[in-house]
């Protein structure tokens, strides 16, 4: 790997940071691409992350910005400009360098989530899906699953008033198509995770994996562990899953396309 005077720098944010598979992923694919840059990982609070971001955007070879939990949303309000993906969304969770320095950003965690799924047997388009988590991963994951031709998508979050918020804002574009669930998995074709329960060993399922189906597709957004117990647990009574790590993988790729484009990330001799 190459680490010079000329690389290029990206981060990626988050609160935790540990689990994170981006710096290296991420190194190696900017790398490949022949491109001198590497992405590092930084641990910033919530109440910190504002004045990072605002210290961080003066640094001349500062060119990308990955974004983990529980920042999306932040993140997204520090963007100049947005794709309409994350406009409708409110919510990044990749930003480059426009022309005048500041910040352009998309959501990509939704069409990873479904690509994913569909490389491991998971199709979502006619299903009724159960999705667990309404922050930044969860609204985009639901945008997606409702584009790709989800029956309907009910969600279940401990947060009602972050729930609701989500309903409302997928029901614009989706009329009628979007309500609210439980841990109750029963009669869903397609269930996806999108909390963070499972990164310690003590979190509760946050779908109760005993009254899943076999014939249910089951996904998660968690890679670390890279199997969550949830999967697991959903594996053991016979589902399709894709992890986390899977949803990654395919993410990668449209990071990678989406931080080349227009010439944000620079070339270095």
């Amino acid at each position: 790997m190459r680490i010079d005077g000329a690389t290029r720098l990206l981060i990626i944010v988050g609160d935790p940071i540990a689990q994170v598979k981006s710096p290296a992923g991420m190194t190696e694919a900017l790398q490949a691409a022949g491109r001198n840059a590497v992405v590092a990982p930084i641990h910033v609070s919530p109440g910190n992350l504002a004045a990072l971001l605002d210290g961080m955007s003066q640094t001349g070879n500062l060119d990308g910005i990955i974004v983990t939990i529980p920042h999306k949303f932040a993140c997204y309000r520090h963007c100049a400009t947005a794709t309409p993906r994350a406009h409708a969304l409110a919510a990044v969770n990749v930003m480059r360098r426009n022309p005048d320095g500041t910040w352009h950003g998309e959501m990509l965690d939704g069409l990873g989530f479904v690509a994913a799924a569909r490389a491991h047997g998971g199709e979502p388009a006619g299903q009724r899906v159960l999705l667990a988590g309404a922050g930044g991963a969860g609204s985009a994951i639901g945008l997606a699953l409702l584009e790709a031709g989800a029956a309907h998508l009910d969600i279940h979050d401990t947060d009602p008033a972050r729930r609701d918020t989500l309903i409302a804002l997928l029901n614009r574009p989706h009329p009628g198509k979007t309500g609210i669930g439980g841990p109750d998995p029963r009669g869903y074709g397609f269930v996806a995770n999108a909390t963070p329960a499972g990164m310690r060993p003590s979190d509760p399922h946050p779908i109760d994996v005993a009254a899943i189906s076999p014939e249910t597709f089951a996904g998660c957004v968690i890679t670390a562990p890279t199997v969550s117990p949830w999967i697991a647990a959903a594996r053991a009574r016979g589902c399709r899953t894709a992890t986390g790590t899977d949803m990654y993988t395919a993410e990668q790729g449209l990071m990678r396309t989406f931080l080349l484009e227009a010439g944000a990330l620079a070339d270095s001799p």
